[in-house]
Formats: structure tokens, sequence, C-alpha cells
């Protein structure tokens, strides 16, 4: 069995936390937030201090608090030579503090504290100095039933940077899409099995082979109408960037 400390309260630290709580290989040492009231409810089932000085001995020490506060934290901790691991797609592995054994363990999807997650279907990026470490990440990552991938720091920020774009830049056309059907007094759910079908689709084909659309086309005659129709200047503009990126992509320019 695995020992873990978990310092941070965020979004993924609580999906950590529930993960490991119900892992029979998992045992929870502790968990650390600086401030003690975010996790005081959580008491009567593990122990719980706001306090570093008084953190327990355990094999992997989970820092899943934001990138910035990375380095900090790790220059503070009351030990040495210990696995230290953070949570995080972009920073350095480096920004754990040096006297320790450094890590990272990297559950590449997105978080919201309230919404459920299965970490069966998380891929787990591990990056680590020494081979023990990393089989220790493995074993760590199996005991939730993540797959776990070895990366290097570029390999990792490269996953992170593609993240944006498939996540929180999809997100945001979603967003759009959503102002766009509203001003024209529409129903935005309609469009929920066309978003769950093109995500589908590239399960078996590339997202080159999966594009469609006027864009790739080059009907000029249904784009023109579609910038016709927009009314708000920045729909415009990222409709426009958007068809000339897929126009560069399929070589329609």
């Amino acid at each position: 069995m695995i020992s873990v400390v978990l310092l941070g309260a965020g979004n993924v630290a609580t999906h950590l936390y529930k993960a490991f709580s119900t892992s029979g290989d998992v045992n929870i040492k502790q968990w650390y937030n600086r401030h003690l009231k975010t996790i005081d409810h959580y008491k009567n089932d593990v122990s719980v201090t706001d306090d570093l000085s008084q953190l327990m001995a355990a094999d992997v020490y989970i820092l899943a608090v934001s990138d910035d506060a990375i380095e900090t934290l790790s220059e503070h901790l009351p030990f040495e030579n210990r696995l230290v691991v953070h949570t995080s797609g972009s920073t350095s592995l480096y920004a754990v503090d040096k006297k320790q054994k450094r890590g990272v363990f990297y559950p590449l999807q997105t978080f919201s504290k309230d919404a459920a997650v299965d970490f069966t279907k998380i891929p787990l990026c591990i990056e680590t100095l020494q081979k023990e470490d990393l089989s220790t990440l493995k074993a760590l990552a199996k005991a939730i039933g993540s797959k776990s991938h070895k990366v290097n720091s570029d390999q990792r920020q490269g996953l992170h940077l593609a993240a944006v774009f498939v996540n929180n830049f999809t997100n945001q056309l979603y967003r759009l899409a959503h102002e766009i059907t509203e001003a024209n007094g529409a129903e935005f759910d309609i469009l929920k099995p066309l978003i769950q079908e093109t995500a589908k689709k590239i399960e078996t084909l590339s997202p080159y082979m999966a594009q469609t659309g006027p864009a790739l086309r080059d009907d000029k005659k249904t784009i023109k109408r579609h910038l016709k129709q927009l009314e708000s200047e920045h729909h415009k503009a990222v409709y426009e960037l958007l068809t000339k990126s897929i126009q560069k992509t399929h070589g329609r320019r």
C-alpha cells in the first residue's frame, strides 16, 4: 500500500482525495492546507493540518496547488530526500526544491470541484529523476485505475498547451455558439448531439480527416452569408480566424 500526504485543497486535490480514499491500495496519511477551514469537514475521515511542521511520514507528498505556489511550498517542507511531486501540466519538474526527490503526477483532465470524474478514464502523465520513483508513481496511478504515461518536461508542457486548445478554447467556442443561438431565439441544446458526435468521431479518425464544413469546401457563398448573419464583431473575428486556419491546413488558400 502506498502512503500519501496531500497538500492543497483545490479542484485537483479534492478529486485526488476522493480517488485515493476509495482505493484499497492507497493510504492517505494526511491532508494539508494553509486554510484549515477548507478541509476541516474531512477531519473525521483523514488527519488534517495547516501546520507544515506537523506533516507525517509518507511515500509520496503531492503538491496539488497553484503553479505559483509549488516552488515556495516545496522550499518550506520540513524534511529532505522524500518523493515530492506536483500536479501541474506546465510547471517544470525542477520547481520542486532540490533537497527532495522530485517528480510530476499530472492528471490530464479538466476538473470542477462539484463534477464527478472517473480516474479510470484519465491519463496520468508522470515524470521523475530516479527510476525507483517512477515505479512508485506508476503504482500510485494504477491504484486509482488510471493509465500512466512516462513523459519528459517538453512532452508534458506540449500536452498541456494542446489541452488548452481542445478544452479551454473549445469551451469558449461553445459559449460563442450559445450566444448565437440565444440571439436568434434557438435552443443551444439542439447542438449537443452534434457536439457529442464531433468528439466521438476523432476516436477513429484524425482531426485532419474528420474536418467538414464550408471552410474545408471553400464554400465562399456560405462563408459570406455566415459573416453577414453575425452581428458581433467579436464573433466575426473568431469565425474569420478559424476559417482561414482550416483553409490553410487543407490547402484551400
